[in-house]
């Protein structure tokens, strides 16, 4: 069994996917730590509601910079909940040298994009206003970059001509529920020694 950190912003509906793939049988994981840059955001009330220990991650009011020392709080919290893999979920700060060091190749995301293609803010948005014909999500491992990490796994939507961005992104959104739970098992099965 994997001891998985969660880092989130938003509502939280992967971290909800994840929980479910675990009580289902389907992951062999526990969540040790629910960590939000946003006090008021709805994965904190997700997770405390599922009885998962929850934090909140001090940006010194920084809108979207993720300061050096928040990076090595944040390292230091998931050290103590003895997390093995962070996994974020919808975080939206980029991740620089304290956290990347910290867990070095044991931080992945989840993307609402095929990668290269759509990065950063909005993919969905940006797949519907580009004319694309297919989009998707990517689960990936987090570098300094956006969205520049190694490709772990992806799965496919087709982009309809009558999509709004919000359509697409609520038919992605099924796709991620699906793929994340799955990657995590695949990089969780990799980290284990032989």
């Amino acid at each position: 069994m994997i001891r998985l950190g969660i880092l989130g912003s938003g509502s939280g509906s992967n971290m909800q996917a994840i929980l479910d793939a675990i009580a289902a049988g389907g992951l062999d994981a526990e969540i040790a730590l629910v960590l939000s840059d946003i006090p008021n955001a709805y994965i904190l009330d997700r997770a405390a509601r599922a009885g998962l220990p929850t934090g909140l991650i001090n940006c010194r009011d920084f809108k979207s910079n993720f300061p050096e020392e928040a990076q090595h709080e944040t390292a230091e919290a998931l050290r103590q909940s003895e997390v093995e893999l962070v996994c974020l979920a919808g975080f939206m700060r980029l991740l620089r040298a304290p956290l990347l060091q910290a867990f070095t190749r044991r931080i992945i995301n989840i993307h609402p994009s095929l990668l290269p293609s759509f990065p950063g803010l909005h993919a969905w948005t940006q797949a519907v206003e580009a004319g694309a014909t297919e989009s998707g999500c990517s689960v990936h491992y987090v570098d300094a970059g956006m969205d520049t990490g190694p490709v772990i796994s992806q799965a496919t939507v087709p982009v309809l001509p009558d999509d709004t961005p919000e359509s697409l992104h609520a038919r992605i959104q099924i796709e991620e529920h699906k793929i994340y739970p799955a990657a995590i098992a695949e990089v969780a099965a990799s980290l284990k020694p032989d």
